[in-house]
């Protein structure tokens, strides 16, 4: 299995070799040369396995250079009900990812269970235990440069903190992320921490790591690595999860199935789009976005067009307030036949502040033959949504699970099961819950004054010179 860049200009790779990077040389994000597929047989002998053995199943197919005893053991130590246990008193914590029952054919994909209250521990946990490995085997030290608009960084946090061989510097805007989503991350007093937030908007962030990435000697230099969602490992461990739900609600061969995702980076929903490329029965993946609807925008009229950083809203769905989605990239490239020069180009326009449109090439009008439908969400929705939620399935969803839920319902079609994937667990998100329902959400044990314990953040203006400079003094720390 080998991998290419989306803007073909880069040497194909194996696994382990674009394991700890990000971007490829040429700019591009990684694939599969070809998308490994299960056949329908293939599929039906997956359905009973638990969730260990289905990653040992797909992770398997797109890694060939990790001895398999080493990538079970791998994915053992990773999914374990200890680690993603942190969740609802009546989810059966043993299925890892449990798919909870709304009503008949509606279903919430529980994926918060983990460390961190969101559904980025799903993959950062295994990233994180594949970091050490890839280390280990190489006698190497790595230093990963990340940004994040909420959840990322602490699931990144987490999954590294106490590794050896490992130190994180993590962007995050000054303002935008609740405190509770700051006190997860800057709380942390691990040596191989470093919280850095940033005077701007998580654009910036992000913009400043894509910065570091594209500069290949410092990043040599200073053997710099990734953990954000263009981070190929992440998405590939987040492909796993759309089989486990599958499963969990069909009953017989080539069911179809809708998925609703809470959408800001496509990460989330890009590993959907795997999955069905791979030839898991997806019907249909529904993105939901908030007011910052630059993906809403694209699937509605096939013009893609990123916003400007004092574009960007924060909203009550902080999480994806990003204007720009990194992952989308790699949908284009499928999009367009895996035309490596065509993306550099369509990117050429996005990177100069332009926006791009599909609809006169044709490409947009083959849009429907992925699957992709979406919708946005605003702040009176996700009230709505939460209170309707809790008041008629009795259960408490997040801001960012609301705006997936209500634009899942827009596009819900009788007779086909609809899941909807959770972002994170309501208590990260407080302040929002008490106005939509007056009362304030459960916390895990242990994580009850959580924004009372000390911090350690380091703050900075939105330049990379300066994030470099920081990173270059503590390198080999």
């Amino acid at each position: 299995m080998n991998y290419l860049s989306t803007r073909g200009q880069a040497p194909k790779l194996s696994f382990l070799q674009i394991l700890l990077g990000g971007l490829a040389p040429d700019g591009g994000l990684y694939l599969p040369e070809s998308y490994p597929q299960f056949s329908a047989m293939e599929l039906e002998f997956m359905r009973d396995m638990d969730y260990r053995q289905l990653a040992f199943s797909v992770l398997s197919r797109l890694v060939d250079d990790i001895e398999p005893d080493d990538l079970k053991a791998l994915i053992d130590k990773t999914y374990t009900t200890a680690t993603y246990s942190h969740g609802r008193p009546d989810s059966d914590f043993s299925q890892i990812a449990p798919v909870r029952r709304l009503e008949d054919d509606l279903y919430l994909l529980e994926l918060s269970n983990g460390p961190t209250l969101a559904f980025k521990d799903m993959a950062m946990q295994l990233l994180g235990n594949l970091f050490e490995y890839a280390l280990d085997q190489a006698g190497q030290d790595i230093n990963i440069l990340g940004a994040t608009s909420g959840d990322t960084g602490s699931a990144a946090e987490y999954a590294m903190r106490g590794k050896h061989n490992v130190r994180v510097f993590m962007l995050s805007p000054e303002h935008g992320m609740t405190r509770f989503q700051q006190a997860q991350m800057y709380s942390l007093q691990d040596a191989n921490i470093f919280n850095i937030a940033v005077r701007g908007v998580f654009d910036e962030c992000q913009d400043i790591v894509k910065a570091v990435s594209n500069d290949l000697d410092y990043k040599a230099k200073y053997r710099i690595g990734a953990v954000n969602s263009i981070n190929w490992a992440r998405v590939a461990a987040q492909v796993i999860y759309y089989f486990k739900a599958y499963f969990a609600v069909t009953s017989e061969e080539g069911q179809p199935v809708d998925f609703a995702v809470p959408s800001g980076n496509f990460g989330n929903v890009c590993a959907g789009h795997i999955a069905r490329m791979m030839g898991l029965p997806i019907r249909k993946l529904i993105v939901a976005t908030n007011e910052n609807d630059v993906l809403d925008e694209f699937f509605r009229s096939g013009v893609y067009r990123p916003r400007k950083s004092a574009e960007t809203l924060h909203t009550s769905s902080p999480s994806m307030d990003i204007s720009k989605a990194s992952n989308f990239e790699r949908f284009i490239f499928d999009l367009v036949g895996r035309d490596g020069a065509k993306v550099a180009e369509l990117w050429r326009a996005v990177e100069a502040g332009e926006r791009f449109d599909l609809n006169a090439s044709g490409l947009f009008d083959q849009v429907p033959a992925f699957g992709f439908v979406s919708g946005s969400s605003s702040h009176a929705d996700r009230l709505a949504t939460i209170r309707m939620a809790w008041e008629k399935y009795a259960t408490m969803i997040d801001t960012h699970t609301a705006d997936g839920l209500k634009v899942g319902l827009e596009h819900r079609e009788a007779g086909v099961p609809l899941v909807c994937l959770e972002t994170a667990l309501p208590a990260k998100f407080e302040d929002t819950l008490v106005e939509a329902l007056g009362r304030k959400p459960e916390r895990p044990a242990g994580l009850e004054n959580i924004e009372d314990l000390p911090q350690r953040v380091e703050m900075m203006e939105a330049d990379a010179a300066a994030v470099m400079a920081f990173v270059a003094r503590h390198a080999d720390d």
